[in-house]
């Protein structure tokens, strides 16, 4: 095959309240990929987020209520679809992925290499991110049954930080996208898809400001709402199959 080379390059950012930080996020995009578009998807924010995203330069993508972050990456990558993007690059608003870490997730989509790679915190054991016990060991055990279902080793299948190519732009436009908390199911599922999956070694930084999605109660709804969307996946995998077998031959 050959390389793909284009300058078709789009970044998502889904964003809710990130009024103080966008601007920054967006301002060290530009300086790491010049010639990419940027699109802030707002999720509703009661602050200045899409002001300042505009004034930045990024187009912004208004939600008229808050959707989700899973919805908000659907605005995204329908975005990109429509208009023609060949690769769509997605980091958080908030300051933790850095833009000088993206060629790194770019490259090997550009290669030809991989159709998703995921930017992972843990990949490179010499300077992992400090992560609190109960959140390490739910990635872990989230891994885990990543591996246990696919056979492959996945450090971070939570991580947002992420690459796609044309084949991922088109399996996660039809349909099969959760709207909530996309991350081992949807792997899980690209996966079964036959997408090639890498992942890359990447430098994130601890979330100084805000509040996390994370929080206590919508912690307990993330684990038993991705145990059941495993659980899905796996018994569906023959028709989803059928589903996406045109993905094998795009």
């Amino acid at each position: 095959m050959c390389a793909v080379r284009s300058d078709r390059i789009l970044i998502i950012i889904p964003c809710r309240n990130e009024q103080s930080r966008i601007g920054n996020v967006i301002a060290d995009i530009r300086h790491s990929l010049p010639h990419a578009t940027i699109a802030v998807i707002d999720d509703e924010s009661s602050d200045r987020t899409a002001e300042e995203a505009a004034a930045a330069g990024a187009r912004v993508l208004p939600h008229e209520v808050n959707l989700g972050y899973g919805a908000a990456l659907q605005t995204g990558y329908h975005y990109a679809l429509t208009n023609g993007f060949d690769i769509v690059l997605q980091m958080d608003g908030d300051g933790q992925h850095l833009a000088t870490e993206l060629p790194t997730i770019l490259q090997p989509i550009r290669d030809d290499l991989a159709d998703l790679v995921i930017g992972s915190r843990y990949l490179d054991t010499t300077n992992p991110l400090p992560t609190s016990f109960a959140r390490r060991a739910g990635q872990r055990f989230f891994a885990w049954l990543v591996r246990a279902s696919t056979r492959r080793r996945f450090t971070d299948p939570t991580s947002g930080f992420q690459a796609l190519g044309a084949r991922a732009l088109d399996l996660y436009t039809r349909g099969l996208f959760p709207s909530d908390y996309p991350d081992a199911d949807i792997l899980l599922t690209a996966h079964i898809a036959g997408l090639r999956i890498l992942e890359a070694p990447v430098e994130m930084r601890e979330r100084a400001h805000g509040q996390s999605m994370h929080t206590a109660f919508s912690s307990l709804y993330y684990v038993v709402k991705m145990l059941l969307s495993l659980f899905i996946v796996v018994l569906n995998r023959r028709r989803l199959m059928k589903e996406i077998s045109h993905v094998h031959n795009a």
